[in-house]
Formats: C-alpha cells, structure tokens, sequence
C-alpha cells in the first residue's frame, strides 16, 4: 500500500472514531437531560428571598437576602432597629457588632453559619475606626476569613451609619 493510501486509510479511521466518540457524548448529555432533571434545576434555581425587617425593607425597596441554588447573596447590614432607626450612633464597633447579629439571623435563617460565608465586604465612612475594631471579625470567623474588600465611602445610606456588611454565601448541600 503506498503512502497516500495509507494516510488516507488513516485519516478515515480517525475521523470515525471521532465521530462515535462525538455521538456518544451527545446521546450521554441528552439522557441526563430528563424532565425529571430539568425540574430539579428549575426547583434549585428559582430565588428563595428573605426579609429581616419587611417593613423598612419594602419601605427602602430592596430584600435582604436571596438564595438560588446553592448560592446566597445578603445585603448590607447597618446598625438600625426593627423600625429602621440607627442604632449605636458614633459607636463604631458597636455598630459592627450589631451588623454581625443581624447577619447571623439570617445565616441561621438558611441553616447556615459564618463558616459558609466565601466573601465579605465592609463598608465605612471611617477607616481607622473599623481598623481598630476589625479584630473583633475573629470571634465571628473561627475556622477561616472569607475573601472579599475594605472600602472607605463618603457616606452610607443614612447619615448616622458607619458600617455596611454585605456577604456571600454558598452552602453546601
């Protein structure tokens, strides 16, 4: 057999099993794509919304948390009352720690902790006092920091708020 027929031979081989191995997979995809399946994706993706205070969160327009799938977004949490009145006004590590309890209801709301929360970020209209404060996140996070960032902003919602925390959480099943 000469060369070009060898070749041939062999690009024709080749391309068959490429391709059985392409059909195979497709016809592998399409049987664990059930109805079944599918609605059991749709059920774990479709966003499951929690409010803390309903009042002032409908009041502001926002929910404080929503989870899809194994994924929770939380919204920032302030010092403030179940009415919406800052709290612990000019007491800025007393303001976090009122962040941290309201966050933790809502952890605990989930069926989660702090050991589930992947990012964190804080914000506060005053570095140096958060910095001096921030040692406190070590009774809130046990086992490991989660990621995320420190900003400095001009103001926060209401005048007499001086930190935000917003987190991330994904839990596992």
């Amino acid at each position: 057999m000469n060369t070009s027929k060898l070749f041939t031979t062999l690009l024709l081989c080749f391309i068959s099993v490429s391709f059985f191995n392409y059909e195979e997979k497709v016809n592998t995809e399409i049987i664990k794509e059930t109805p079944e399946n599918i609605a059991h994706k749709q059920a774990d993706d479709t966003p499951e919304y929690f409010l803390l205070r309903p009042e002032v969160e409908k009041a502001y327009g926002y929910s404080h948390a929503v989870k899809i799938g194994n994924s929770i977004k939380i919204s920032g949490a302030v010092s403030m009352d179940d009415e919406g009145n800052p709290t612990a006004v000019g007491d800025l590590a007393q303001q976090m720690k009122n962040c941290y309890a309201d966050l933790e209801k809502i952890l605990k709301h989930y069926g989660c902790t702090f050991d589930d929360v992947v990012k964190e970020d804080v914000f506060t209209t005053d570095m140096s006092k958060f910095l001096e404060a921030a040692a406190y996140r070590t009774e809130i996070y046990k086992t490991q920091f989660p990621t995320g960032s420190w900003l400095g902003v001009t103001e926060l919602a209401v005048p007499e708020f001086m930190i935000e925390i917003e987190l991330e959480v994904h839990k596992t099943k």
